[in-house]
């Protein structure tokens, strides 16, 4: 009897972890969740561009930080800062059975929209003063609201209607509009639904019912990707909606790989990752957290600056400068109060004959590097350190301020601004950078990004926006288990006597649907063909 009873429980074991390996359906643990964060110009993006050289890239990267940075303001719904150049993707699937779409990934923003279908009963959607007729969408996906189990549109008296500026009601739902600075606005209906994640560590999903999203049907400026999710310190954002969950918290983190040589990015096919919950929690050595300070535009994740600091010599900021943490700009902007003695301190320490910037980027320091290798080039460039407040101090390395813009010229890449401070992506580099809104701080610690934090190698350029969500939700998942669980203790007396002969034909049905097809599979489907039945074939 004794035997009996281990042999059942051994092939219930084997059951339930073989199908939760073949279904990958683990809904997110306790430590959170990981996902790819694709940069728009990288191989592994559907926006990449191979007729441009890696400097064309970069000087397109440049050009983009001045329009997002000189964005002009508008009334209280428009950011600041938040224009329409982005750099930063994140892939994720919405609804039920799910679509999946490629969307921006912004700090600066808080509002998660998707680009929707205008059929089905709740589309198009309202029109607003000032609409403009929609151009055709950019290639992509546009998600179905009609075709999904979970959608569901919001109503007026609801908390996150409320959240936003301009809405209005339409039948009973919430319709908003919604605009950043230079003009692009979106408008639609706020919705909710659920937002499965793909897990990039483990190979599994996170589901997450119920968020709030603008399931936008009208759109005016030049967006990229299929919608775009706001990461902003707002109750919308994704981050809150995320936190919501107690296992999560309201964290998340970034560590933003080098592209290459000091710096010709985006040439290679590695992602950076975007974790959230507590594998946000940065536990490298030396790191540094600074408190958040109040923003003008709630959504910012500010800081204050104090000082930046070249070997002895340390500038002081007249008086404490906010500055803005944002992965969607390429460039670092300082107040020329900072910015012009940096300059002068950079130019009198490094020993290269001095190169004029390009024409159309205002760079206030280049240099002629030909004939030099990146080391050579990096030892000449000395380690630059920003004081923040709280006494934190971060310092950025040569990939963190120069950046090779055209052949054979390196430039400082951090410009004056005229409002407040921004530290980039390319001063961000190889640095893990954990905002935690719950304890109102943000953190920075050096880190190979490359080698701890790197994303799985991502999918051809055009799979990103156009590859099917995996078909097999949470729920089938734990129905296909319960089944297997079921089928066992009802035919043990049937089963037991075959354990050895069922547990071999798991075994190498788990090892035929991972790997490569193969002879053992012809074998194991010709002496167990049950095992090949599509699941809702088998178990309903």
């Amino acid at each position: 009897m004794a035997e009996t009873t281990r042999v059942s429980r051994a092939l219930l074991l084997v059951g339930v972890v073989l199908t939760a390996q073949l279904c990958a359906c683990t809904a997110y643990g306790g430590d959170g969740f990981s996902v790819e964060f694709i940069h728009r110009d990288s191989v592994g993006s559907p926006f990449h561009d191979p007729s441009l050289t890696a400097y064309g890239r970069v000087a397109k990267a440049l050009a983009r930080s001045y329009a997002r940075a000189d964005a002009p303001s508008g009334h209280g719904v428009v950011s600041e800062i938040t224009s329409t150049p982005f750099e930063y993707l994140m892939a994720l699937n919405v609804g039920t059975p799910p679509t999946r779409l490629l969307a921006i990934a912004d700090t600066g923003s808080d509002l998660v929209w998707l680009n929707c279908s205008k059929k089905g009963p709740h589309g198009p959607g309202p029109a607003f003063a000032g609409d403009a007729p929609s151009p055709p969408p950019p290639p992509g996906v546009v998600f179905d609201p009609s075709k999904s189990k979970t959608y569901s549109p919001v109503g007026c008296d609801s908390g996150a209607c409320r959240e936003l500026h301009e809405t209005v009601c339409v039948d009973s739902k919430c319709a908003y509009f919604y605009g950043y600075g230079g003009g692009s606005t979106t408008s639609g209906l706020l919705s909710t639904e659920t937002f499965t994640f793909a897990d990039d560590a483990r190979g599994s999903r996170a589901r997450v019912p119920n968020v709030n999203f603008g399931c936008g049907t009208t759109f005016v400026g030049k967006f990229i990707g299929d919608g775009l999710v706001g990461l902003g310190n707002t109750n919308l954002s994704l981050v809150t909606q995320l936190g919501a969950h107690a296992s999560l918290g309201r964290r998340f983190s970034y560590c933003l790989r080098d592209f290459g040589p000091v710096i010709v990015p985006y040439s290679v096919n590695v992602s950076s990752v975007l974790n959230l919950g507590a594998r946000a929690t940065v536990t490298e050595s030396g790191a540094a957290t600074t408190p958040l300070i109040p923003s003008r535009v709630k959504s910012y994740y500010t800081i204050g600056l104090l000082s930046v600091k070249v070997g002895n010599a340390t500038y002081a900021a007249p008086q404490q400068s906010p500055a803005i943490v944002d992965s969607g700009t390429t460039l670092t902007f300082l107040s020329k109060a900072l910015l012009d003695p940096l300059v002068k301190e950079l130019a009198g320490r490094i020993k290269l004959p001095k190169a004029p910037p390009p024409a159309d980027l205002q760079l206030p320091l280049c240099y002629n590097i030909t004939g030099l290798k990146e080391g050579q080039i990096a030892a000449k460039i000395p380690d630059v350190k920003l004081g923040l407040g709280g006494g934190a101090a971060v310092t950025l390395k040569a990939l963190n301020t120069f950046a090779v813009v055209q052949k054979d010229t390196l430039c400082l890449a951090i410009a004056p601004s005229a409002r407040s401070s921004l530290i980039g992506n390319v001063a961000q580099q190889n640095m893990h950078v954990g905002y935690d809104l719950d304890k109102g701080t943000v953190t920075f610690a050096a880190a190979d990004c490359a080698r701890s934090y790197s994303a799985h190698p991502p999918s051809p350029a055009h799979a990103h926006a156009h590859a099917p969500a995996p078909a097999t939700s949470g729920s089938l998942c734990r129905r296909v288990a319960i089944n297997l669980i079921t089928m066992v203790r009802m035919h043990q007396s049937i089963l037991l006597p075959c354990s050895v002969e069922l547990i071999k034909a798991l075994f190498f049905y788990r090892i035929s649907f991972a790997g490569p097809k193969s002879a053992v599979d012809n074998d194991v489907k010709a002496r167990y063909p049950i095992l090949f039945l599509k699941p809702s074939i088998l178990f309903f």
